[in-house]
C-alpha cells in the first residue's frame, strides 16, 4: 500500500511540473512584447545600449591566431594556430594540414615517424626541438602505444583540410619557443603560450 501511495504523489507531483511549465511556456508568447524591441526605434529608451545581432567573442567569429605555417611536398601545409601548455604538464599543438595541390595526398605514410602500427597512419613523427634546453620531445603515447595526435590520414583529398593535433610534455616554464618537425614538412618555430 505504502508503494501505491509514493506512486500517486509522484504522479501528482510531476502533473503539477507540467502544468507549471505549460502556463510558463504560455505565458511567454502572447502580447506585443515578444516583438524584439531593436525593430520598434520609438520604444528606445536613452539608456539603452545597441544590441548587436550575434555575439562578436564567439570562436566561430574570432579570427584564428596563426602560429606558423609551413610548406610540404604536393602542395601540402601544415598551419599551426595553438601552442599551449595544459595544466597537467602538456604542450599541445593544434591546426590544420591542407592539400593545396590538384591531386589527392597519399604519401602520409612519412608523417609517422618510427611509429609502428599502434596508431596507424598519423602524424606521430611530428618533434618539437628546444634549442635552449637542448632536448627534443616527442608525442605522447597512451598506455596501448597510441599517439596523443592526429590519426587515420591515409589520403586527403585536392582541397581538403583536417585537424592537426599532437600533445608533448610540456618544456620548463623559461622556455618561450620551440622548433617543430614534421617529415616531408619544413621546420618551423612556434611560440609557446601560457
Amino acid at each position: 500500500m505504502s508503494t501505491r501511495h509514493s506512486v500517486k504523489i509522484r504522479g501528482g507531483a510531476a502533473a503539477a511540473v507540467a502544468v507549471a511549465l505549460a502556463i510558463t511556456v504560455a505565458g511567454c508568447g502572447v502580447g506585443d512584447d515578444s516583438k524584439p524591441k531593436a525593430q520598434d526605434p520609438s520604444s528606445k529608451s536613452q539608456g539603452d545600449a545597441p544590441k548587436s545581432p550575434a555575439p562578436s567573442g564567439s570562436p566561430k567569429s574570432a579570427p584564428t591566431e596563426v602560429l606558423a605555417t609551413v610548406n610540404g611536398e604536393a602542395g601540402m601545409t601544415l598551419t599551426v594556430n595553438k601552442a599551449a601548455r595544459d595544466a597537467g604538464g602538456f604542450l599541445t599543438l593544434e591546426g590544420q594540414l591542407k592539400n593545396t595541390g590538384s591531386a589527392p595526398y597519399v604519401n602520409t605514410a612519412p608523417w609517422r615517424g618510427n611509429e609502428l602500427n599502434a596508431s596507424g597512419v598519423s602524424v606521430a613523427g611530428v618533434t618539437l626541438v628546444d634549442k635552449a634546453g637542448k632536448k627534443r620531445y616527442y608525442v605522447l603515447r597512451d598506455t596501448d602505444g597510441r599517439c596523443l595526435c592526429t590519426t587515420g590520414l591515409a589520403i586527403i583529398e585536392a582541397g581538403q583540410s583536417v585537424p592537426f593535433f599532437a600533445q608533448f610534455p610540456a618544456p620548463p616554464a623559461a622556455t618561450a619557443e620551440v622548433e617543430m618537425s614534421l617529415p616531408t614538412f619544413a621546420t618551423a618555430t612556434i611560440k609557446i603560450s601560457g
